[in-house]
């Protein structure tokens, strides 16, 4: 399949259109990541739909010292990609297209949530991020535009914004593409070398240190559930030699603690990827409430997400992963 290219708003307005039209927005420099969400609204937008993908570097949302101009720019292989996946035009507007008569003097304000982690560490990312995602919105009016969970934050601010302001849109996430050995897909990854690669591990090996301990901590919460602490049941178990495990499940299961013990557990690899050569420097590490981005604290319930930043070298990368808590129950 062959995509179409596009430069002006004019020229996707003039396209006829029959059934949903899915949009995939992208920075370029597209991957096996991108292609996924490509195919994601292909079978959404179904054969009588039309995808379309966006390639557009949003100036906005670089700051100061950031790689605006060394952003890989792949056009011709994006939009051959693109195709392959299933997406039928690719819009690629020039900046004068998006911002006509310069930067844009009224804004989208991302609010508290833009001030967190990625906000806190990136000032003012998300105005020029979720202004960007308003403008193209318009311009290229979907029925359901699709992001990746890689940008966790983003996409919880884009659906905030898309129902606080009444955008007539659906908003899909989709999950992380990875590498064989647990890096997530990014666009950044190409400036890595192979040392600063064998680092950048460190960021889904404490993603998934995390949710291991969880793991194991929610199969005792649950095992404990199902072992009465009473003097009878300790006793029926201990002639089989499982009083032990069933303390052990029930001291598990009645403590806090379980958002630190995540945290403490991803922290220790990135603790040690610090040491390394070329070293990690964390920007962050921490577990939130996917609703605002606020640390979670012992007793949690719900979704949450664990989220790290960090730089290798002269590349800033993030990862998260979502974990969900469930009650602390009672096991007497």
């Amino acid at each position: 399949m062959t995509a179409t290219q596009l430069r002006t708003a004019a020229d996707l307005h003039a396209r006829a259109r029959t059934g949903r039209r899915a949009v995939v927005m992208t920075m370029g420099a597209l991957h096996e990541g991108h292609a996924t969400l490509i195919r994601t609204a292909r079978k959404i937008a179904g054969p009588e739909g039309e995808v379309v993908v966006t390639v557009f570097v949003n100036p906005l949302q670089f700051g100061a010292g950031e790689d605006l101009d060394r952003y890989p720019r792949t056009l011709d292989a994006d939009v051959e990609l693109a195709g392959r996946s299933g997406a039928d035009a690719v819009f690629a507007p020039s900046v004068d297209e998006v911002y006509p008569g310069g930067e844009p003097q009224v804004r989208i304000s991302a609010g508290p949530m833009g001030e967190r982690l990625e906000g806190a560490a990136r000032p003012g990312h998300f105005d020029g991020m979720l202004t960007v995602v308003a403008k193209l919105l318009h311009l290229t009016r979907p029925d359901v535009a699709l992001y990746g969970h890689k940008d966790a934050q983003q996409l919880a601010l884009i659906r905030r914004m898309v129902r606080d302001l009444n955008f007539g849109v659906e908003i899909v996430g989709v999950p992380t593409v990875r590498e064989e050995d647990g890096l997530a897909l990014s666009s950044r990854n190409r400036y890595l070398s192979p040392a600063e690669r064998r680092t950048a591990l460190a960021l889904s090996q404490a993603l998934f240190a995390g949710r291991d301990r969880h793991a194991a901590q929610e199969a005792l919460r649950a095992r404990a559930r199902e072992v009465p602490a009473t003097r009878a049941r300790a006793e029926a178990l201990s002639a089989i030699g499982e009083s032990r495990a069933a303390a052990d499940a029930h001291a598990v299961a009645t403590t806090a603690g379980g958002p630190a013990a995540v945290r403490a557990a991803a922290r220790l690899v990135l603790d040690e990827a610090a040491r390394l050569d070329p070293p990690l420097r964390l920007d962050y590490l921490a577990l939130v409430d996917p609703s605002d981005f606020t640390e979670i604290g012992d007793g949690f319930t719900g979704e949450a997400v664990l989220a790290v930043a960090a730089r290798v070298g002269a590349t800033r990368l993030i990862d998260n992963i979502p974990l969900t808590f469930g009650p602390f129950g009672d096991a007497s």
